[in-house]
């Protein structure tokens, strides 16, 4: 049985080419990103001749301003061969940020810095990374709902090495007890978690998906330094089926509300939360895949 939403007039899908749709909801992820559009359109217009993949994002945002776009320049691009296969679309998502002018991807730059403290000398080793999304694992979760709160304050906690884990410290030039922690020291404009859901089994020496229902905050804040920064949610790419045979779309956030780009196909989410403060993300048997869908 199949079941219809309310088509959005003014908002534009993707055509899939056979198994693109990872691909075709991170496109409409950054499409829908305000900043990041405006600075591929003033990039590629500064710079018509560039060989970034601003002038292949900038001409597909432009068709999507009148009618369903096609990818083909876009995969081209990417050197996208096989478009009969799936392939990741956090994966992907980085790999268009690469091919991006600085000026675009720096929208989503963060970064996070690595601190090791020993715990005798006091010694503190840092290291900085630059990152363009921040992985959340569900594996420790041990709930029946997982928090993506929970697993911020989780990735962000200090942990202390002992024992068989200690860490050689080169000034008291012997294994010591350790604290490491990591910190936000640049918080990007945009912040992008990658909620990891696919992990390997070695019982079964092959890689499964944690399917557990999530709460997601529809504002979250990130610690940097004695202040917080403050998100708000907006997209949310969303996978179901398996590793090798599922299908991604996207719920996407604008001044009217929610819409659930799928492929070619945008449809209005009403209500997509069931209350003021989170939204949980789970199965519905019978349609979209979310609880507060009202044929749930």
């Amino acid at each position: 049985m199949s079941y219809f939403g309310t088509k959005r007039a003014d908002k534009y899908g993707l055509y899939n080419q056979g198994a693109t749709c990872y691909l075709d909801c991170v496109l409409q992820v950054l499409h829908m990103t305000e900043d990041f559009r405006a600075a591929v359109e003033r990039y590629t217009r500064e710079n018509p001749e560039t060989e970034h993949i601003d002038r292949q994002l900038d001409t597909l945002f432009d068709t999507l301003k009148g009618q369903t776009g096609n990818t083909y320049e876009v995969t081209g691009k990417l050197r996208i061969d096989r478009v009969n296969e799936q392939q990741d679309a956090a994966e992907y998502f980085e790999k268009i940020l690469r091919l991006t002018s600085s000026t675009a991807s720096e929208v989503f730059h963060g970064q996070l810095t690595h601190t090791t403290t020993c715990s005798s000398c006091r010694t503190e080793i840092a290291n900085s990374e630059a990152f363009w999304h921040l992985p959340i694992s569900l594996v420790d979760s041990g709930c029946e709902v997982y928090s993506v709160e929970a697993g911020i304050k989780h990735h962000f906690r200090s942990s202390t090495l002992t024992g068989a884990n200690q860490m050689y410290c080169d000034r008291c030039d012997k294994k010591r007890d350790a604290t490491v922690g990591c910190v936000m020291q640049h918080c990007p404009e945009v912040l992008m978690l990658l909620l990891k859901r696919f992990m390997f089994d070695y019982s079964s020496w092959m890689n499964v998906k944690n399917n557990c229902p999530v709460d997601i905050p529809c504002t979250l804040q990130i610690l940097k330094g004695e202040q917080n920064q403050d998100y708000e949610l907006y997209a949310i790419v969303d996978h179901v089926g398996s590793l090798k045979n599922g299908h991604y779309s996207a719920r996407i956030k604008d001044d009217k509300g929610w819409c659930n780009f799928n492929d070619s196909w945008v449809t209005l989410l009403q209500p997509l939360f069931e209350d003021d403060n989170f939204m949980t993300k789970k199965k519905c048997p019978r349609c979209c895949g979310w609880r507060g869908c009202r044929r749930s």
